[in-house]
């Protein structure tokens, strides 16, 4: 892994589209997230952000701040996060590990009121549940049926 890159998250910007419409995943990475090109049109409640090196974007993901965190939380205060993805060429660089490894403090400061973000991970996504796993997300014992099977249920206290 290439540890001289640098990450940043913050809120998507319209100058970011023609990057994220660029980003493409191998077949065995895309069955289990959105491509940001599929979900940049973004719903109530919804918040973009993207990971970036220096200027460009090479990740993307939502937050949810709306009806559909209920299914993951009982927390009124929780966010959901969704459709993580890293282009694939900028992919074994860390950016995905540095950007989780940033996510805490980023909530902290975008959004103050936000005490946990929870995800889903699939079962058979391994490298998935290990990168959540070091970024400090703890596996609630919770599962939830996706579209391709079970998902686990993780979550991450923002003000630990």
């Amino acid at each position: 892994m290439d540890t001289s890159h640098e990450v940043h998250l913050q809120r998507y910007k319209p100058e970011h589209l023609s990057f994220l419409k660029a980003f493409t995943l191998p077949e065995e990475q895309a069955k289990f997230t959105a491509l940001p090109s599929e979900v940049i049109e973004v719903k109530k409640g919804q918040h973009p952000i993207v990971l970036s090196d220096l200027s460009k974007p090479v990740g993307f993901f939502l937050l949810h701040a709306n009806e559909r965190v209920k299914e993951y939380s009982d927390n009124p205060d929780a966010m959901l996060l969704t459709a993580l993805s890293i282009n694939h060429m900028e992919q074994g660089k860390g950016y995905a590990k540095k950007g989780m490894y940033e996510l805490r403090d980023f909530v902290k400061n975008e959004f103050p009121t936000c005490t946990e973000i929870v995800l889903a991970v699939n079962h058979k996504n391994l490298p998935a549940q290990q990168l959540y796993l070091k970024a400090g997300f703890i596996n609630t014992g919770r599962t939830k049926m996706g579209s391709i099977g079970k998902q686990f249920i993780y979550s991450l206290l923002v003000n630990e």
